[in-house]
């Protein structure tokens, strides 16, 4: 439920709220606790070890060797691709190929689109029916000239986690650096980056109930790249600027408190999320997007034939359900979705999908409301277009 109660709020992947536990971590260091972390008197002393000490906490959430040379505390998990991308660019100057696939959040795509206007090439992989990228399409695509290869751990629209490891070492195998972005996943399934052969990781600080505008980069010890913001030398000259502070303290409680609650709370989505996709799988012509088993626990992605998602959600909105038709970051531009695009769906079933994110607040009541109002939108709207069959018309 949301915050008064009277709303359903399973948009979980375009915000999540702060957990209280959160908010109380960070209060003292907007007034108390307020000194620079790069000045060498007390008061720089005060908060150079509460940072460091969320350091290692994101570190410990993905299995870093060493959080402390290897977490880069940035303003979220797009200043983390850039610099990850681009740093690894400019660091390789005698080599121009990326590779990325054709269902990466736009942030990647669109970092990757700019390169190509400085003279790097990219090779988009594509993907099955199901939004899952083959490992050896990936291995086919490397040249001589590949210095990088960057991939979504799960896809934050339909769910589908991809084959991280395998990716990974083929990477590894061939000395191409390995980008991960790992906004959807870090914090719903277990992510080692040591295990899965990753060099660098994007976080967000938001997607793990912790505080908007702060994310972090993971960058493997022994990875060398470019920092692409010039200034005062901070977070290793990697990324200069003064550190916020109390955003980066509340995002180490958030992963703290995700390390200790992961798993019960990533079993107790799952059994919500398979109720829900149950009871909507019901309506007839309704179908699951992404892969129907390796998908993240808190992801429902479906789609009806014969009605605009966009119009689903509105009439929901009215009921008092808020869900989205995908990345909140391209909603605003009204194009389908790149994502169901490359899994193949044709345009008018990419605009009858709709998704509903679960987070640490959904229950058991939320999925009801969802499940009574759903099926009679449904049918209204059906009934409305000219396209719908006249047996799934109401008498």
């Amino acid at each position: 439920m949301s915050a008064d109660n009277t709303r359903v709020y399973m948009d979980y992947t375009a915000s999540s709220p702060i957990d209280p536990r959160v908010v109380e971590a960070m209060m003292p260091y907007f007034t108390k606790v307020f000194g620079n972390p790069s000045s060498l008197h007390s008061f720089g002393n005060d908060v150079r070890e509460p940072m460091n000490e969320a350091r290692n906490k994101v570190g410990q959430l993905i299995g870093a060797e060493d959080p402390s040379r290897e977490i880069i505390f940035t303003s979220g998990a797009t200043e983390s691709s850039n610099i990850a991308i681009k740093g690894t660019a400019y660091r390789t100057r005698n080599k121009n190929h990326i590779i990325t696939t054709a269902v990466e959040h736009m942030s990647i795509l669109n970092i990757t689109k700019a390169l190509m206007k400085e003279g790097y090439e990219t090779t988009v992989v594509p993907v099955d029916e199901y939004g899952m990228v083959d490992p050896a399409e990936i291995e086919k695509t490397i040249t001589e000239k590949t210095f990088l290869i960057s991939c979504n751990y799960a896809n934050g629209e339909v769910g589908t986690i991809q084959p991280i490891k395998e990716i990974g070492k083929i990477a590894r195998d061939n000395k191409v650096y390995f980008h991960v972005d790992g906004v959807a996943a870090i914090g719903k399934i277990p992510v080692n980056v040591v295990d899965d052969n990753i060099d660098l990781l994007s976080i967000s600080s938001n997607d793990l109930f912790g505080p908007k505008g702060t994310g972090a980069l993971y960058i493997r010890k022994g990875v060398s790249i470019q920092g692409v913001l010039q200034g005062g030398g901070q977070e290793r000259g990697i990324r200069s600027g003064t550190e916020d502070i109390p955003s980066i303290v509340g995002f180490g409680k958030a992963a703290e408190i995700i390390q200790q609650e992961m798993d019960g709370e990533s079993n107790r989505l799952e059994k919500i999320r398979d109720r829900l996709i149950k009871e909507i799988l019901q309506i007839p012509e309704s179908y699951l997007n992404g892969h129907p088993t390796t998908r993240l626990p808190n992801n429902v992605h479906v789609r009806f034939s014969y009605i605009e998602g966009e119009s689903l959600i509105l009439d929901l909105d009215e009921k008092g359900i808020a869900c989205s038709s995908g990345s909140a970051c391209t909603a605003k531009t009204l194009e389908p979705s790149h994502v169901l695009r490359a899994m193949g769906l044709p345009h008018e079933l990419v605009h009858g999908s709709i998704l509903f994110t679960m987070g640490r607040w959904t229950d058991d009541d939320d999925v009801d409301r969802v499940i009574d109002a759903l099926p009679p939108i449904v049918k209204r709207l059906r009934n409305l277009s000219p396209l719908t069959p006249q047996i799934l018309k109401e008498d």
